[in-house]
């Protein structure tokens, strides 16, 4: 089969190699499953470069979230076991882990609904609390992790501010149904969201961007606020000033989804439930920017290092057969 994979730490486009070699042998409690759909992840891109929490020995295979199909012809979501990820035509994982693909979407959109839906419903109703009537602002709102924010926010009843860099992503963010949209590029954030609020700020901030999108943050927080710290895309990780949470009563809270796979593993499965309710209902939908052969998937990797990427980028081994019937 074909596979990409990594036999040193770097860049993405110019570490990661297609070859040819045998299909993975599945583990205990593992299975083999054909890769209908492979999305684009920011730890991909992470992980070929060394500075993500999980190292696979090299060489691997990255990919980290698929909709696959099993032996007797299942449409599942999983994400594979390293080293045998999903930028291949045959990926492994752990069998008690799939989680059967929605009919509402196609393969593409089916790959790109566990991560980063699952993170935004944790982050926003688990963490945050998320009421009907609240102002939530999402940062990076055109990118993949953002985008699924922002449709699980207007799902929840809130109002979303989001914001995006450049008039493209803001763009999107615009169609996506964000009621308020911020060009970080050509306005100033804070003052934009306290002039959206009335002066009041945020409740609810979601934030996998970090850097100086922390520090807008800390500002534009409302009374009571809660900013849930999701990811560090800007390659910068802040330090709180606690002393100002303190003074301004607002919470910060961290959010890593993958724990619960191993602590509370029923609650990713009862999120799933809720997440294949709102895709039946079209409440959510994943943004698919592109769709790329197996072949552009070292590049497709790349541009989402690069930040240049809206929702997300899926890689496709084999033509897409769309969701089941």
């Amino acid at each position: 089969m074909q596979a990409w994979q990594v036999h040193e730490l770097g860049e993405p486009g110019e570490v990661m190699r297609l070859a040819e070699v045998p299909r993975p042998t599945p583990g205990e409690g593992q299975i083999l499953l054909k890769v209908r759909a492979a999305a684009v992840n920011f730890p991909d891109a992470l992980m070929c470069r060394g500075q993500y929490q999980v190292r696979p020995p090299l060489p691997f295979t990255p990919g980290v979230e698929i909709c696959g199909e099993t032996e007797d012809g299942r449409r599942v979501i999983a994400n594979p076991a390293l080293p045998y990820g999903g930028f291949a035509e045959y990926a492994v994982a752990d069998a008690a882990a799939l989680l059967p693909a929605p009919e509402a979407l196609d393969d593409a959109e089916a790959a790109a609904l566990h991560i980063g839906y699952q993170t935004g419903w944790f982050g926003l109703h688990r963490r945050a609390a998320l009421q009907a009537g609240e102002t939530l602002l999402v940062h990076a709102a055109a990118g993949g992790v953002g985008s699924a924010a922002v449709q699980l926010g207007k799902a929840a009843g809130a109002t979303v501010i989001g914001v995006a860099g450049g008039a493209g992503k803001a763009a999107v963010a615009r169609e996506l149904g964000c009621d308020v949209v911020i060009d970080r590029r050509e306005q100033d954030v804070v003052a934009a969201v306290k002039e959206a609020t009335g002066g009041r700020g945020a409740d609810v901030i979601y934030d996998p961007v970090g850097g100086q999108a922390y520090a807008q943050s800390a500002k534009a927080v409302a009374f009571e606020g809660r900013i849930v710290v999701v990811g560090f895309a800007s390659g910068s990780i802040p330090s709180p000033a606690l002393n100002h949470a303190l003074v301004k009563n607002y919470s910060i809270l961290g959010l890593h989804w993958g724990l619960y796979n191993t602590k509370n593993p029923k609650l990713v499965q009862h999120c799933h439930e809720q997440l294949t309710g709102l895709a039946a209902r079209g409440a959510i939908k994943p943004l698919v920017s592109e769709r790329v052969p197996l072949a552009g998937a070292a590049e497709a990797v790349q541009r989402v290092a690069d930040g240049v990427t809206t929702g997300r980028v899926a890689v496709l081994p084999a033509p897409e057969n769309g969701a089941a019937s």
